[in-house]
């Protein structure tokens, strides 16, 4: 058994308001046919077929305020309530007081800690790099955390290899950077993601440009941004082995699924959990979270899946 974690920054579940949702404008043919053809809504926040279950995770961890990137990543990656700990929501980076926190309990240390392989797919160009040279305090809680376990971050050339993926996905980005890099299909991305799983027990990867296209409140790019990613998602499912491998997808807090406001919203993020295992890691889930399951609750879950399949070392 393998876990693929595509996070999406900044997605809630909201409103079945094509006005103001771009999740009921966009074309979504694989994210809608996981789910049974419907949607995640406000009102009809759970949903399973046999292949996938969804469920809402609670962002807000019982802290006031808008939740946060900094504080909402760490309490997603680490399994711990970051808000409480530093009594306010926080971020877009981590409150420099949650960094032991990051440090000891994070999802990459975590995997390896049990004999197991992780992997962060994003790769990044020199501008990155530079800019983190500079600013070391600005580091994400992902490429934090691949600091602390010892991980070194992917570069152009796991891009060209594709053994690494571009945070927009097809690599255009690049491009505007002056790398000159191919640019790929959404699903050609999806595959180079796929084939990271039989090298690696733990894959994650990060989409960001979701948050961004809430905070601009570009209905346009917003649906762009889900499209691009629906494609990628099916360049997911068509190359890997579904019999053992369990795809987790969710987020830090609301944003795009409201695009009446720039800011976060308080709404509750979905949780899709496909392939292997997707109804006992979400049963896991409720172990820890009852009928109310928050962001911390995913990492312990997943750590139970991965000690719970025998034999998981071997293909690691």
């Amino acid at each position: 058994m393998h876990v693929l974690f595509l996070f999406l920054d900044g997605v809630g579940i909201g409103k079945k308001d094509p006005a103001s949702n771009p999740f009921f404008v966009a074309r979504l043919p694989v994210l809608i046919g996981l789910l049974g053809g419907g949607l995640p809504s406000l009102h009809h926040r759970s949903l399973e077929t046999e292949d996938t279950t969804l469920i809402p995770l609670d962002a807000n961890l019982n802290v006031q305020g808008l939740p946060q990137s900094g504080t909402g990543q760490t309490a997603l990656f680490t399994g711990i309530n970051a808000p409480r700990i530093v009594g306010k929501h926080f971020g877009p980076h981590p409150y420099s007081t949650l960094r032991p926190i990051i440090e000891a309990h994070n999802i990459f240390r975590r995997v390896q800690q049990a004999g197991l392989r992780p992997c962060f797919a994003n790769a990044f160009p020199q501008k990155f790099f530079d800019y983190i040279a500079a600013r070391q305090s600005r580091m994400t809680v992902t490429t934090l955390s691949c600091k602390y376990a010892g991980m070194e971050l992917r570069r152009e050339q796991e891009l060209r290899e594709g053994r690494g993926v571009s945070a927009d996905i097809t690599r255009e980005g690049w491009h505007r950077l002056g790398h000159d890099v191919p640019v790929i299909s959404p699903h050609e991305a999806g595959t180079h993601l796929a084939r990271l799983t039989g090298e690696y027990a733990f894959v994650l990867f990060e989409y960001w440009k979701t948050d961004h296209a809430g905070h601009e409140q570009r209905m346009t790019e917003a649906v762009d941004d889900l499209e691009r990613f629906d494609e990628m998602l099916g360049g997911v499912l068509a190359t890997l082995e579904r019999t053992r491998t369990l795809v987790v997808m969710t987020s830090d807090h609301g944003n795009l699924e409201d695009l009446t406001t720039r800011t976060h919203t308080r709404n509750p993020v979905p949780l899709v959990l496909t392939g292997r295992g997707h109804r006992e890691a979400a049963a896991r889930v409720h172990h820890y979270g009852g009928s109310a399951p928050n962001l911390t609750h995913l990492l312990p879950a997943l750590m139970e899946v991965f000690e719970d399949d025998t034999g998981l070392g071997g293909h690691s």
